[in-house]
């Protein structure tokens, strides 16, 4: 067969290819899907992924510096593979199909080659998703096990997904994957995050169903990669959400962000939840969460590092998404019923991992440690200080609070949570936390996150006029803000307010110090260069792509005025970290 007849062998006859399956929703709405199955007659489980970054674009053309540093510095990303039908955050299929599964990628509602309204995580996206699913389990190829397996977009869909409980969804590997619409994608601590309507702009509308002769062409079929209709950017405007308009106007939690948000109770099947210790601002919270909310009976947590897309490529995330996968699509006895529940790799602060596997989280043996912030020392220490405070300017660098040197190597994993107390010259504040390392010769420790080179240990934000917490819901170490409402705050009164610090990990040496920072911006690195990927509109300066400068968010009558922090005495501000002792650990 020829590639344009719609089904073609790869070069070693060992898969066939369907281009462009048409597969009609309820409403009547055609998405199309491309499947990669095993030339062998015979019945095997499906690979599926359904998001809006165009399967027929290429990694290589629509990300090429996030592909050329990964296979440059993971030559085993590539190696393998022809690397031909490799597409932006999903499996690779030849990497998948001779071990007896199918790769099924579907263009989501409006974007790529399917037809529809454009509506990034919508419930009507999700209903197409969970038809989707259903309508693999019914090709005459497939063994009615479906797994869902992708990075990103294609892993936080999931959460939402598994939640309607499709009748063959059998497994899900969410590697990187947001879970709370609000919290993690939306708005930090209630303040508006600029990479949500950054993204849609240059990786959603750019291959926008409509978009025609200006959308490119598939190398492998010819094909226009955003269909055969070239509309005017009228229409394709009305025929998309407004997604930057919607995530200003909903400042507050409400049914919008309900909406696009997990309900945890309805998901049972197994899970495998993959996340990133540099993952803050997006995805890192939400693996964690997802772990533990999730009602599946059968779960497991893997914690990694290096960039966002790069372990879900290299042998090493293969092989784990195999072994999960192949004892429950396949029914293999692979030992995937003893492995433990946690697999964690430990950072070190040169930038290595050692790997280490654990029963629960947060770790049981964790030492809850209270640090002190001592505003006339700029300290943290154990002891509880005389009163004292301090202001700076409201939108700015803020002040730094750092422990003596380390007596001794220490670990740090696990959620932590700071509690502050500060008054604002205006009716509110955004308060940016920053954990930070330093070396022996005061040379800050920074690593390569999910996104940026240049990543903390961890950050934290919150809005103070959304300072109210749920007290159900909220634990020692991971404070939750329901906001719902807001509070302003008066000029002169103290208030108290609890902070979310996102999970870490990290081994510091003796002699290295911890800091914490409080200030009224986004983190930067110091000595950041102008380093870039093609996918973001921002230089990466040590917040990645997940900034909180929008005007309209943060206007300066509001936000500019001066925020004092007062510690000690009646005031005892406090971070609250998860020491892990050092005595060796039984694993497995």
């Amino acid at each position: 067969m020829t590639w344009n007849e719609g089904q073609a062998p790869t070069p070693a006859d060992a898969m066939v290819v369907e281009w462009d399956v048409a597969v009609p929703m309820d409403d009547g709405t055609v998405l199309r899907a491309d499947i990669f199955r095993p030339a062998k007659p015979g019945n095997y489980p499906a690979l599926v992924t359904y998001g809006p970054y165009a399967k027929g674009l290429p990694f290589q053309d629509g990300y090429p510096t996030a592909w050329e540093r990964m296979v440059s510095e993971h030559p085993d990303v590539a190696a393998g593979s022809s690397n031909t039908y490799q597409v932006w955050e999903v499996a690779d299929p030849e990497k998948w199909v001779p071990h007896g599964y199918a790769c099924v990628r579907f263009d989501s509602r409006g974007s790529g080659r399917s037809q529809g309204c454009l509506d990034t995580f919508s419930p009507r996206e999700i209903q197409d998703f969970h038809d989707c699913i259903e309508w693999c389990a019914t090709l005459p190829w497939s063994n009615g096990k479906i797994g869902l397996l992708g990075i990103s977009y294609y892993a936080k869909n999931q959460w939402l997904v598994a939640a309607t409980q499709p009748p063959h969804l059998s497994a899900m590997c969410v590697w990187e994957g947001s879970s709370d619409w609000y919290r993690e994608f939306a708005r930090h601590g209630g303040i508006l995050c600029t990479f949500a309507t950054n993204w849609y702009d240059m990786q959603v509308k750019t291959v926008q169903y409509g978009r025609g002769e200006a959308g490119g062409r598939s190398p492998l079929t010819g094909r226009l990669i955003c269909g055969d209709e070239t509309l005017p950017e009228s229409t394709l405007a009305l025929n998309r959400a407004d997604l930057g308009g919607d995530l200003l106007r909903h400042r507050l939690a409400d049914d919008y962000s309900r909406a696009r948000t997990t309900d945890f109770s309805k998901i049972t099947v197994p899970l495998l939840s993959a996340g990133n210790w540099g993952g803050q601002g997006l995805h890192l919270r939400g693996n964690v969460e997802g772990f533990l909310k999730a009602a599946s009976p059968l779960k497991w947590l893997e914690m990694h590092g290096l960039e966002h897309w790069t372990h879900f490529y290299t042998d090493y995330g293969v092989d784990l998404q195999r072994r999960f996968f192949d004892h429950f699509l396949k029914d293999e006895d692979n030992g995937w019923d003893r492995q433990p529940p946690l697999q964690l790799q430990i950072r070190h602060v040169d930038g290595t991992f050692t790997q280490r596997y654990e029963e629960s989280w947060p770790l049981p043996r964790t030492q809850w440690t209270k640090l002190h912030l001592d505003a006339a020392h700029a300290a943290l220490g154990t002891d509880v200080p005389a009163a004292a405070s301090t202001s700076f300017d409201a939108l700015g660098d803020g002040v730094t609070f750092a422990t003596a040197p380390l007596e001794q190597d220490t670990e740090i994993t696990g959620p932590m949570a700071a509690r502050v107390f500060v008054e604002s010259t205006t009716e509110d504040a955004d308060l940016f936390l920053v954990v930070r390392a330093f070396s022996p010769d005061q040379e800050e420790v920074v690593f390569q996150g999910a996104i940026d080179p240049h990543t903390p240990l961890s950050q934290g934000w919150l809005r103070a006029s959304q300072r109210k917490l749920d007290s159900k819901l909220s634990l020692p170490y991971r404070p939750f803000h329901p906001h719902d409402e807001a509070e302003p705050l008066t000029a002169g009164q103290v208030y108290q307010l609890d902070i979310e610090i996102w999970p870490t990990c990290i081994v510091l040496p003796q002699g290295f110090t911890l800091a914490l920072t409080v200030q009224g911006r986004d983190y930067e690195y110091p000595k950041a260069t102008s380093d870039r990927l093609s996918n973001f509109k921002n230089e990466l300066r040590g917040s990645g792509p997940f900034l909180h400068d929008d005007p309209d968010d943060r206007p300066p009558a509001v936000y500019g005025g001066r925020t004092t922090l007062h510690t000690g005495g009646d005031h005892a501000s406090y971070v609250l970290l998860p020491v892990i002792p050092a005595e060796p650990h039984a694993g497995h």
